[in-house]
């Protein structure tokens, strides 16, 4: 088989942005009250709201918040108790607690990472649940034993969801497949150290019928709406000379630990989730009637970016790691986003990067096989797509790579296989996923004007030639549609859209060709005529020579609900040179520019730029080049 290069699987990231939550709320409980235990005075004020559907006569599902302030003593762990007034009401998956239900009786324990209860300090949590007969509410709640009663309104009408608009796209289909062999790439640009065996696997998730949305969603989050602006990075970009131009331009939150849930990522984002979305919502204050998008990345799933270094996570397979994703990572975030003051945002998901398609194209990789054996990557994917499929004004998008990893029709179908069989894990099923997302933080660029994939030169089919190497597309943008399509075909919804990461693929500048080349030899045509000026297509690392690509704009063309700049631009993609630190971030020789290669980008040299920080770290000089290559230029 043809070796080929991935140039997806290794992209460094960091800055961890946030998949989110908001539940709106058809009804709510307020109790007051003050008693004394023996160990500590305990008054509490506790809200229960609720978000109500119906999937038949008599029977529906509704997800419940529940807001805890503690007004007395300060608490070291807690213990919130409460009685279903109905014996058909089910608790089936909560967040932000150890739930638990006996007979009408639930209880929820506190977790390691929240029992602390300041005095005055308010906690969040919730659940999903069925019903049947009807969804009356908790008449009275317990903290520790101590009884904080309180009187239900009458019940909230429980009205089915309204769905959402139905838009009819025409995606160009994929190219007609050629007589050619068509190889099957395993690229990686730098194999990761074994792990220790894999456990066994975890359960997966069983399948549940879907269930209609709490809550309506618009067909794209993106239309009509204003993007969210990083006050950090806004800060970093209008510091350098000229980049006031852009600062104002909407990019992703990374999360890429569990710290940076409450004090931002590594390297240039202090702020925390709880800030950026306070940040989004007096932004939507100010914005009038436009409604505010935030784009919030979820990357920490175990054995993260298997096949690479430079942003390896901190969560192993072999440590408990996806346990420990789904209570100390994911239910976090939902406890976080489900306040009920962030319902009027809306907030894009970018679900893990660099994930599942390397349980495609990279399990000769040990981490990779680990990941594949133990179900880690399909489960805390299905995990996190059902946690934030739950609240009403998220919307999921998943990682689909890019047409340099996938664009092979060996990886092509096989792709759209496990997006497919992995969203079925999933509480909601495909449902769960509003679409997909490409060129993460990648360099491909968004259309190749010079020349087709089905040219020829010479007599010689573009597809042979060493840069195309005979993968099925040479841009994003003929990627993202046929894959759409594809994915439609699988199963999921006709209305899906995709997005397309602009941020570094513009490649503008003096060294853009300005038209296609003369020459009649098949591989001085395609180097001189390609926009991407990369050395080789399986280049990733702080790329020299690129731009800034098409500026964040929703409908951008059929089927792309819109570009996006996810990868905050001048953010490194990993240090040049090894450095210490405690951000479980290795070196990778692709981010060496002194490297020479190997067969997985065909002993080319890794076109790295020098002196570059550790992934997620701002990078002056990257970015000052992006400026200044920007296509469409920077006016």
């Amino acid at each position: 088989m043809r070796s080929t290069p991935r140039s997806g699987a290794a992209r460094s990231r960091l800055r961890r942005g946030l998949a989110a939550f908001a539940v709106a709320a058809l009804g709510s409980t307020m109790a007051v009250v003050t008693a004394t235990s023996a160990q500590a005075a305990v008054t509490c004020d506790v809200t229960y709201t609720t978000n109500d559907w119906t999937t038949s006569p008599g029977q529906g599902g509704f997800t419940a918040n529940l807001t805890v302030r503690n007004t007395g003593d300060a608490l070291s762990s807690w213990n919130l108790g409460f009685t279903f007034p109905n014996s058909g009401q089910r608790v089936s998956q909560g967040w932000s607690a150890n739930w638990t239900q006996s007979g009408a009786n639930v209880t929820a324990a506190s977790m390691p990472w929240n029992g602390s209860l300041a005095s005055g300090a308010t906690l969040s949590l919730g659940f999903n649940g069925t019903w049947s007969g009807s969804n009356p509410k908790p008449t009275s709640f317990t903290v520790n034993g101590v009884t904080c009663g309180g009187v239900n309104p009458s019940p909230s009408p429980s009205p089915s969801p309204s769905p959402s608009p139905s838009p009819s796209p025409s995606p160009s289909p994929s190219p007609s497949p050629s007589p050619s062999p068509s190889p099957s790439p395993s690229p990686s640009p730098s194999p990761s150290p074994s792990p220790s065996p894999s456990p066994s696997p975890s359960p997966s998730p069983s399948p549940s019928p879907s269930p209609s949305p709490p809550g309506p969603r618009v067909d794209n989050p993106y239309d009509g709406a204003t993007g969210y602006v990083n006050p950090d990075w806004s800060a970093n970009a209008a510091s350098e000379p000229g980049g006031a131009a852009v600062a104002n331009t909407s990019t992703a939150i990374w999360l890429d630990r569990i710290a940076a849930i409450t004090s931002g990522s590594a390297g240039n984002n202090s702020k925390g989730l709880r800030e950026h979305l306070d940040l989004a919502v007096q932004q939507d204050a100010a914005n009038g009637a436009a409604p505010v998008v935030i784009q919030v990345v979820i990357y920490n799933l175990p054995n993260r970016d298997c096949s690479a270094l430079a942003s390896n996570g901190e969560l192993k397979v072999a440590q408990n790691g996806l346990n420990r994703y789904k209570t100390e990572y994911i239910d976090p975030i939902a406890s976080i986003m489900s306040d009920s003051k962030y319902r009027n945002l809306r907030i894009v998901a970018i679900v893990e990067i660099d994930s599942l398609p390397n349980l495609v194209t990279n399990l000769n990789l040990a981490a990779c096989q680990e990941a594949k054996n133990s179900g880690a990557y399909e489960q805390g994917v299905a995990y996190a797509l059902s946690k934030l499929y739950a609240i009403p004004n998220v919307y999921n998008y998943v990682d689909a790579g890019h047409h340099g990893w996938l664009g092979w029709d060996t990886n092509f179908g096989p792709s759209a296989d496990l997006f497919g069989s992995t969203a079925d894990l999933a509480t909601g099923g495909k449902a769960t996923v509003h679409g997909f997302i490409t060129n993460t933080a990648n360099y491909s660029a968004l259309v190749e004007p010079h020349f087709t994939v089905n040219g020829t030169v010479n007599g010689q089919m573009i597809r042979s030639s060493r840069w195309v190497d005979w993968n099925f597309y040479i841009d994003e943008l003929s990627f993202a549609q046929a894959f759409r399509q594809r994915l439609i075909q699988e199963g999921f919804s006709s209305n899906i859209g995709m997005l397309i990461d602009t941020s570094r693929n513009g490649w503008g500048g003096p060294n853009r060709p300005a038209g296609p080349s003369t020459s009649t030899d098949l591989n001085t045509f395609v180097n001189n005529s390609k926009v991407d000026r990369r050395i080789h297509a399986g280049n990733w690392c702080n790329q020299s020579g690129a731009g800034l690509g098409e500026r964040p704009r929703a409908n951008p063309a059929t089927g792309i609900d819109a570009y996006v700049w996810v990868k905050p631009p001048g953010e490194s993609d990993g240090s040049s040179t090894e450095i210490p630190n405690n951000e479980g971030k290795g070196f990778d020789r692709m981010c060496d520019p002194t490297y020479g290669g190997n067969d997985r980008n065909g002993n080319n040299p890794s076109g790295a730029l020098a002196n570059a920080p550790l992934s997620g770290h701002w990078f002056s000089a990257q970015f000052r080049q992006l400026l200044a290559n920007a296509y469409p230029p920077i006016s």
